[in-house]
């Protein structure tokens, strides 16, 4: 039985330095390498923007709108961190989103804490002003810690996921692993990309993501990267 918070630290001990997450852009070029110290560092900072920042507690719900991208598997880990449920709710308790699905949520911005990443290289804020009430994590997220320990941190047993309403614990969804190195196009926070996300993590393995790719060029990541296909 273990949660989030127990399976990054096991992966902290084990193998800081090591790649964990790799982000292919095609169309702007980017490539953006986290290690699991670098994640684990990112984790804390987006947790502390969630609790400390926005006032989310254990338990609360977070939809991450967001396409495959390395700040979806950040939030992923800070929502599991702290206790959050994450979920395809359209009536979530906090929202995470970029820049093609803020239109869809910034409406709801006074109702629910609304963070917006502009998806640009290195993490950095929108260039233009944001809806009112949206928040930009390219702006707030510089200013937390670290380093984040929750004050009421997720049991095995708590939910870590809800789609369409089945729920996962922290105990099924972190109970495996996998030690492969894989490459993947799909969304991290969809089921599959936060199935496949927790399984790496638990298991010592590793996820190259990326976006805008031809299938030629996903074989071409795939080589040079040293990453299994998985991917239909």
């Amino acid at each position: 039985m273990t949660s989030f918070p127990e399976t990054l630290a096991r992966a902290l001990r084990t193998a800081p330095g090591t790649p964990f997450v790799t982000f292919y852009d095609e169309a702007s070029g980017e490539r953006q390498e986290l290690s699991t110290t670098t994640y684990a560092n990112w984790v804390a900072k987006a947790s502390g923007l969630l609790l400390d920042e926005h006032g989310l507690e254990r338990g609360d719900s977070i939809r991450i709108d967001l396409p495959t991208h390395w700040l979806a598997s950040v939030f992923l880990g800070a929502a599991w961190n702290t206790g959050l449920v994450v979920t395809d709710s359209e009536s979530p308790d906090a929202v995470v989103c970029g820049p093609e699905t803020l239109p869809a949520w910034a409406d709801g911005a006074g109702k629910r804490p609304t963070l917006a990443c502009s998806l640009l290289p290195f993490g950095v804020r929108f260039a233009d002003p944001l809806p009112q009430g949206v928040h930009d994590v390219g702006i707030e997220v510089w200013g937390q810690p670290d380093a984040f320990t929750p004050f009421d941190p997720p049991a095995a047993e708590d939910t870590a996921t809800s789609w369409a309403g089945v729920e996962t614990s922290h105990a099924d969804l972190f109970g495996g692993g996998r030690a492969d190195r894989l490459l993947s196009p799909v969304p991290s926070a969809s089921p599959a990309g936060a199935e496949l996300l927790a399984a790496l993590l638990a298991g010592g393995g590793s996820l190259v993501l990326a976006t805008n790719a031809t299938d030629d060029r996903l074989a071409a990541l795939a080589e040079a990267e040293r990453a299994q296909p998985n991917w239909s």
